[in-house]
């Protein structure tokens, strides 16, 4: 049984959450709404401010998921009220991307310039031509459209270049040269 399941959310001010027959949850709040699909088995309980997944016994297939829905929904419930944010910096002489409509703009070294479609539930700013800041309510969906960037031009081990995670380390390697000079 799921240790993690049987911890109660507590909401931060502003945020709902309606629960329908079907088992589908609408989470509220400022930063926009997300909807969650609950598994049969498994019951939103509100005591004041706080939620909590119950499960019911009988049917043993919930016992795997409760962990995992509890933390879906504690994910909701920060992205509606707090948001989620990752910035990817580019790294690379001529590297530099700009946003332009509803696409972002990368050029990394390629002969043409990347065009990537940005979601409409996700604002992408840039920085300085260089840090590209990506902001939303849904974790999954802000950490996807970031791992999609960041595979465009991934950094490589010898002299660093590339799209990396702010804080990612990059081991870099001895090249060719490096190696007859002992």
């Amino acid at each position: 049984m799921s240790r993690l399941g049987k911890i109660p959310i507590t909401l931060p001010k502003g945020v709902e959450i309606k629960a329908t027959k079907e088992g589908r949850l609408d989470i509220k709040g400022q930063k926009g709404t997300l909807q969650l699909q609950l598994p049969s088995g498994l019951t939103l309980k509100m005591e004041n401010a706080s939620v909590l997944l119950e499960r019911d016994e009988k049917q043993g297939t919930t016992n795997a998921t409760y962990g995992l829905y509890r933390a879906l929904l504690k994910n909701h419930v920060i992205g509606v009220s707090e948001g989620y944010e990752v910035r990817l910096s580019m790294v690379g002489v001529g590297y530099r991307a700009n946003v332009q409509g509803n696409q972002l703009d990368l050029q990394v070294g390629f002969s043409h310039p990347t065009m990537v479609p940005i979601p409409k539930s996700i604002q992408v700013t840039v920085d300085k031509g260089i840090l590209i800041i990506i902001k939303g309510a849904d974790k999954n969906e802000v950490g996807r459209f970031a791992s999609t960037v960041r595979a465009i031009r991934p950094p490589e081990p010898y002299k660093g270049k590339g799209i990396r995670y702010e804080n990612e380390y990059v081991r870099k390697k001895e090249g060719k040269a490096a190696k007859g000079k002992t």
